[in-house]
């Protein structure tokens, strides 16, 4: 199995919370050019790093029901290690395309180097609080994770997007998930234009 070990994220950055904040669009154009590794580390770590006890973001009763999942234009499909911070080769090969048609046509989706998909696995939470309530913990941290990762993305000098309009079992069927994971979001970033 092909696993990419990942760069040590930086906990100081150039820029304040409160520019990210303020100039945080859904960016939708992007330029033809590669994400590096590092930058890439730091989007992951933002999302779901620290360890496995204790990440970037809350949940409920710390159970950490997300999963992530980079499709890297042109080279495949990974999922994201926290424990290991790396990136395990899932199916290599070119999926920017069909994730853009089975998220309704949004091509910008094939245009960008780096689309996140955060995933999670609602039997994991429910054990603990219930069907309802599970689920209700489960999208209040997809939107924890969603933000910390497109307020990164604007510090790293990136554009993102939220993508809710997908076929869920289309994407579920692409990325070749186990049964007990379900894509919430898509985040599509790159360099705007």
């Amino acid at each position: 199995m092909i696993e990419i070990k990942l760069s040590k994220p930086k906990h100081e950055g150039l820029r304040s919370l409160e520019e990210c904040i303020f100039e945080r669009i859904s960016i939708r154009n992007f330029r033809d050019k590669e994400i590096d590794l590092e930058k890439i580390s730091q989007l992951l770590w933002s999302g779901q790093g620290k360890n496995i006890y204790l990440r970037t973001i809350p949940s409920a009763g710390a159970i950490y029901p997300l999963e992530l999942y980079v499709i890297l234009k042109n080279k495949g499909i990974y999922h994201y290690d926290i424990k290991k911070h790396s990136l395990k080769l899932e199916r290599e090969g070119q999926f920017s395309e069909e994730l853009a048609e089975v998220s309704w046509n949004q091509v910008f989706i094939n245009k960008v180097p780096l689309n996140i998909v955060i995933c999670a696995d609602f039997s994991k939470i429910q054990r603990r609080y219930g069907p309802e309530r599970g689920i209700r913990y489960s999208l209040i941290e997809v939107g924890h994770c969603a933000q910390n990762i497109h307020l990164q993305a604007v510090a790293l000098g990136l554009g993102s997007v939220p993508i809710g309009a997908f076929q869920d079992e289309k994407v579920k069927k692409l990325l070749e998930l186990p049964e007990n994971l379900d894509p919430l979001y898509i985040l599509p970033i790159g360099y705007p234009k």
